[in-house]
């Protein structure tokens, strides 16, 4: 009887332990950076495949080369400061051809112009805070970013913002989730 149950334990902690191992296996072994890191922001209400999309959609082989989580965070952040500013242009161009447009709407669209200036720089900043390994004080420049987007959009009422407005706002998103992924203990928002 102690025979058998000796056996029954020995054959449980190998089952448990070839288990584990497949476990570990598959949750990693072999997947790349990007799919390890977009795997896991689901608690930051990021998809993996709004992470892969905003991440690799403008240059796919520099997301799909970076090596770590610290590079993949360093692009999101980059790209989030690249975003900005982008949008800031095609905001100032809307703004100069604004022929036809009800002055409310001008009015709307220069006060979302207005927070992408003030936001480009404090972007800049932070991509080269996490660029640098520095992630608490972009994790909150970027967690402001991420209400930019619905900002404009409640400003400039009926006016139709440039797409880039649209891009921004996920890629801040994702590089909020990113950089927070970076620090355990982080308030999201």
């Amino acid at each position: 009887m102690a025979m058998a149950a000796t056996s029954s334990a020995l054959l449980g902690a190998l089952l448990f332990l070839s288990l584990f191992s497949a476990v570990v296996h598959c949750s990693g072994a072999g997947g790349s950076s990007l799919d390890l890191l977009c795997g896991n922001l689901g608690g930051y209400y990021v998809t993996p495949e709004l992470c892969t999309s905003a991440l690799c959609g403008a240059d796919p082989s520099a997301c799909r080369n970076a090596r770590s989580k610290p590079e993949l965070a360093a692009l999101a952040t980059s790209l989030a400061a690249a975003n900005a500013t982008a949008t800031k242009a095609s905001l100032e161009s809307a703004l100069g051809h604004g022929a036809g447009r009800d002055a409310e709407a001008t009015k709307g669209m220069q006060s979302c112009l207005q927070l992408y200036a003030g936001a480009v720089p404090a972007l800049q900043w932070a991509a080269q805070a996490v660029a640098a390994g520095r992630y608490r004080g972009a994790g909150q420049v970027l967690q402001a970013a991420v209400y930019i987007g619905s900002g404009c959009t409640g400003m400039a009422g009926q006016a139709a913002l440039p797409r880039e407005s649209d891009r921004f706002s996920y890629m801040a998103i994702v590089a909020h989730a990113v950089v927070a992924s970076m620090y355990p203990g982080y308030n999201m928002l």
